[in-house]
C-alpha cells in the first residue's frame, strides 16, 4: 500500500473528529468515502493530503509518516480537489489547469514540453479540451467541476482525492462526473453522499460514523440494511444488478 492510514485522530478544540482510523486504499480503482454529515470524511481527506496533522495515529506514503515529507514532495504525489473552488482572477480554463504543474516545477523554471504535455492531456483525459480557452467565469458548475480535476490531474498525482465533487451539481452532471473517475487511471478516494453513486460507481466502499471507519469493502459486501439503519437512521430495501447494490429507502 502506497498511502494508508494507522489509528489516524484528529480532533479539534478539543472535540475528536476523526477516531481511531484505519483505511487501505484499493491497490487501484475508485474507493468511496461514505457517512452522514459530520461523520469526519472531509478532514480524513485533508489528513490524507497531509493538509492537517493527526493528534494520533499516522498517516503514510509508500511507508514514511507524511508528517516528515516536505509539502512540496506531498504536493507532486497527491493531489486533493475540494468542494468549491472559486477564482475572482480572469483565467481561462486552461489556465486554471497550468497551475497544477506548480508542485512540478521551480518558481525561475521555464515552461517546458513536459508540462505543455501534462495540461493537454488533463484537459483531454476529463473532456474539456473545447473549453481550454473559455473564460473560468463563463464555465458551468459541472465544467468547473471538471477543470478543477483536470488541475489536479496536471500534478501526475498517484492517487487523487475527491471531496464531494458532485455537491451543488444536477442529476445529469453528477452522472457524468461519477462516469468520469473509473477512467482517470490514478487511484481515487472520492467522499460522496449518494449511496447509490457510491455502489454504481466505486469498486470499494468505506463507511464513516461518528468519525469512525465502521466497514470497508466491496459495495455488495459492505452495503446493508442494518448498516444503513445504523449510520444513516433510515430504513432501506436492496436488490442486488448488475452495476451493484441498488438501495431503495423508505
Amino acid at each position: 500500500m502506497t498511502l494508508r492510514a494507522e489509528d489516524v485522530s484528529w480532533a479539534a478544540g478539543g472535540v475528536p473528529i476523526v477516531r481511531g482510523v484505519t483505511l487501505r486504499l484499493p491497490e487501484k480503482g475508485v474507493l468511496g468515502l461514505v457517512g452522514p454529515n459530520g461523520s469526519g470524511k472531509s478532514s480524513l481527506l485533508r489528513l490524507l493530503a497531509g493538509l492537517r496533522r493527526g493528534t494520533g495515529g499516522a498517516i503514510y506514503v509508500d511507508g514514511r509518516p507524511i508528517d516528515g515529507i516536505r509539502r512540496s514532495e506531498i504536493a507532486r504525489r497527491l493531489a486533493l480537489v475540494e468542494q468549491q473552488s472559486t477564482t475572482e482572477v480572469a483565467l481561462t480554463a486552461r489556465e486554471v489547469v497550468a497551475l497544477g504543474r506548480l508542485p512540478q516545477r521551480r518558481v525561475w523554471d521555464a515552461w517546458t514540453d513536459r508540462d505543455e504535455a501534462a495540461v493537454t492531456l488533463a484537459l483531454r483525459r476529463t473532456g474539456m479540451t473545447h473549453r481550454a480557452s473559455q473564460p473560468w467565469s463563463t464555465l458551468s458548475g459541472g465544467e468547473r467541476q471538471r477543470i478543477q480535476i483536470a488541475r489536479a490531474l496536471a500534478q501526475e498525482p498517484r492517487e487523487l482525492l475527491l471531496d464531494e465533487p458532485t455537491n451543488h451539481l444536477d442529476i445529469r452532471h453528477q452522472l457524468d462526473l461519477m462516469r468520469l473517475l473509473p477512467t482517470l487511471g490514478t487511484r481515487i478516494v472520492v467522499a460522496l453522499h449518494d449511496l447509490n453513486q457510491a455502489s454504481a460507481f466505486c469498486d470499494e466502499i468505506a463507511v464513516m460514523h461518528d468519525g469512525r471507519l465502521v466497514a470497508q469493502g466491496t459495495p455488495a459486501e459492505v452495503l446493508n440494511v442494518a448498516l444503513i439503519r445504523e449510520v444513516f437512521g433510515v430504513e432501506a430495501r436492496i436488490e442486488n444488478g448488475p452495476s451493484g447494490p441498488r438501495i431503495a429507502f423508505f
